[in-house]
């Protein structure tokens, strides 16, 4: 190997990704260190070396294709015709030695395999045949394996080979990865049977066994879930490969994805929307509908660089942060009433428009790494006029007229605010059914989450089940007030006898400024006993305290205040929306279509729940589409039944479907 600085020139030619795996670094380092290798193994499968010997002579000669093999035979041509040139039929050739008339015998060895990993750029694209055709497939853009190891066999020969050959490297770009291992991180073996053939995973079901030794049949994962789960994950770390990571990805993106086209396939066909009807201006179109195309232009602008710099972890992470978040959680969820309502208007033309473009270009954009699911989706969404296959389509392009930067970052926020509040709701053990009084908000004069309240306080109410949503001046005083208290676990030992005076120090100082420099991370210099002690950022718990009646969370500059005070109007409301909850679930069990119209009859021995359906007798019908009330139990084969508790009390629910001469 005393030409390896003639392979490190070729090396810095080529790319190495990830980047953080170092792989150039490692591969020259392995070319500075290496030494001479054997090329042969003393085996009997392998690739044959072509080397034949005249054994009374020592004379050799190296013989360079099938075709001079041939000419050259005197015996054992017929038996080695139709077969390939491996052992056994290879060693029954002879040729005679052009100097003495011997015999020449093939030697026995088999070239080390990575002989024959090394030259395939030459070997399987004809390079002594036909050397125009070679040159249109040389060097190949793209070349992928996992990298522990393979920088000092795979990589090292080809790249070896190349440089014998031409000089210059055989790709344009290496990719390099860890290694697959099972769901429990442990090498996969077929011995501790936990090893997933591809076969069993993408189509027929698999037996595995785990660390308890344990062995369960699990069904297929589907080859699109397996593409997708390789995707998303960062090459330079190992993959931890089972039904537990599958079952995960399948119900937070592929399963988020099918809902959501379920959804509009199933109001789409009851409704007759065609997609070729004039579209809607978007000046006519709500803000979230302006929204939602808005970011899926976004990742259209992503998606075309990560595929061209396979950067694919990327991609996928934010396509599912846009199908789960944005579009399911969000825009599905806030637009539904839109397709629920009967009449035909310019709104729930614009909400089929909308989300018809959305998913017919998110199949173009996800193609390449689920083509089954992409094409099962597009065959359904196509016009006539369309390509015929979702692969045949031109990859989605950005359209910049139906970008708003300001609009998605005010909709970023909205969602930020939302999660708050949530977060508030949670902290005091209120579910979001149970309605509140009133939500204050305190931001930044100029803040981009004071104008998400001022343009989405509607959404923002209706979200969190608030009556009023408000925002807080700052001038008025702070809406919530920091508490500090010392973190006992890490003063200690720090302090020791002092930890009193510390304890002292910190309740003497101003909460506010101690927590800006908690949130901000920085050390805390505090005066105490005569002198300055320096804490750090861990050293103190930080809560915040709202007025009595009231809890709040505060994220950075932004304080979020919830009303936790239930009057009975409220409580009576909070039943109503979990009544309705209770009779949608009856809905499915009951088998019902999501257009049925049903007879209703609800019995409770409750005074303070009835007190709440009567009151909202009229919400709970349009909620469950009821179009007759029944005062007593219902009768028949067809009515289904189910008590269920609300607020700790039992509930009679029976329904059946309403028949067409029933008012409605």
């Amino acid at each position: 190997m005393k030409w390896r600085d003639e392979i490190k020139r070729v090396v810095e030619q080529a790319t190495f990704l990830p980047e953080s795996i170092n792989g150039k670094a490692r591969e020259l380092d392995w070319l500075s260190n290496m030494g001479d290798w054997m090329i042969s193994k003393k085996r009997f499968w392998g690739l044959a070396l072509p080397i034949w010997v005249d054994e009374q002579t020592g004379d050799f000669e190296v013989i360079g294709s099938r075709e001079e093999l041939k000419e050259r035979a005197v015996e054992g041509w017929d038996q080695l015709e139709g077969h390939t040139p491996h052992r056994p039929w290879i060693d029954l050739v002879k040729i005679r030695n052009p100097k003495t008339g011997n015999l020449m015998s093939r030697i026995p060895d088999v070239g080390n395999p990575w002989l024959d990993a090394g030259i395939v750029p030459f070997s399987t694209m004809y390079y002594n045949r036909d050397r125009a055709e070679w040159e249109k497939w040389f060097p190949a853009d793209f070349i992928v394996e996992s990298f522990p190891g393979q920088f000092r066999n795979w990589f090292y020969a080809i790249l070896a080979m190349s440089t014998m050959m031409e000089q210059r490297p055989p790709f344009k770009v290496l990719l390099g990865h860890g290694l697959v291992r099972d769901q429990w991180d442990r090498p996969m073996h077929k011995t501790a049977g936990n090893s997933i053939p591809f076969e069993g995973a993408a189509d027929e079901g698999y037996l595995l066994t785990d660390p308890k030794g344990k062995t369960e049949r699990y069904p297929a994962m589907s080859a699109d879930l397996i593409r997708w789960m390789f995707s998303r994950h960062n090459p330079a770390a190992n993959l931890d490969f089972g039904p537990g990571p599958a079952d995960e990805l399948r119900s937070k993106f592929i399963l988020k994805l099918w809902n959501v086209y379920g959804f509009f396939c199933n109001y789409a066909r009851l409704d007759g929307f065609d997609p070729t009807a004039p579209q809607v201006p978007l000046t006519e179109r709500s803000d979230i509908d302006r929204w939602i195309l808005s970011d899926l232009q976004q990742l259209i602008g992503m998606a075309r660089p990560a595929y061209e710099n396979y950067n694919l972890m990327a991609f996928c992470l934010e396509a599912e942060k846009f199908v789960d978040d944005k579009l399911s959680n969000w825009y599905v969820r806030r637009s539904r009433r839109r397709f629920w309502k009967s009449e035909q208007g310019t709104d729930k033309q614009a909400a089929y428009q909308t989300l018809y473009t959305v998913l017919l270009t998110l199949t173009k954009l996800f193609a390449p790494i689920v083509p089954f699911l992409s094409e099962t989706m597009y065959q359904n969404l196509r016009t006539a006029d369309q390509p015929e296959s979702v692969h045949l389509c031109d990859f989605p392009k950005v359209d910049a007229d139906l970008i708003d930067e300001d609009l998605s970052t005010e909709m970023d926020r909205l969602l930020d605010l939302v999660s708050l509040g949530l977060s508030a709701r949670n902290g005091v053990k209120i579910k979001v059914r149970q309605p509140l009084a009133e939500l204050k908000v305190q931001a930044a004069a100029d803040s981009e989450e004071r104008a998400a309240v001022e343009r989405f306080g509607d959404q923002l109410r209706e979200e969190l089940n608030v009556k009023v949503v408000s925002l807080h001046d700052p001038e008025w005083g702070p809406l919530l007030t920091p508490e500090v208290k010392p973190n006992m676990k890490t003063l200690g030992p720090k302090f020791g006898a002092r930890l009193k005076d510390v304890i002292a120090a910190i309740a003497n100082a101003d909460p506010f400024d101690l927590a800006a420099k908690v949130r901000e991370g920085s050390y805390i210099e505090l005066p105490c006993g005569g002198e300055t002690i320096l804490l750090e950022p861990a050293d103190l718990l930080v809560s915040v305290k709202a007025e009595e009646g009231w809890a709040g969370v505060v994220d950075r500059e932004t304080h979020i205040a919830l009303d936790t005070r239930i009057t009975e109007e409220l409580s009576r409301e909070g039943m109503a929306r979990d009544v309705v909850r209770h009779v949608q679930e009856q809905r499915k069990e009951a088998g019902l279509e999501m257009e049925d119209r049903i007879v209703l009859y609800l019995g409770t021995e409750s005074e303070k729940l009835r007190a709440a359906l009567d009151t909202h007798r009229d919400y709970l019908a349009a909620e469950t589409l009821t179009v007759e009330w029944s005062s007593q139990p219902l009768m028949g084969a067809d009515v289904h039944r189910a008590t269920v508790k609300v607020d700790g009390q039992p509930l009679t629910i029976e329904l059946k479907k309403a028949t067409a001469q029933q008012p409605g």
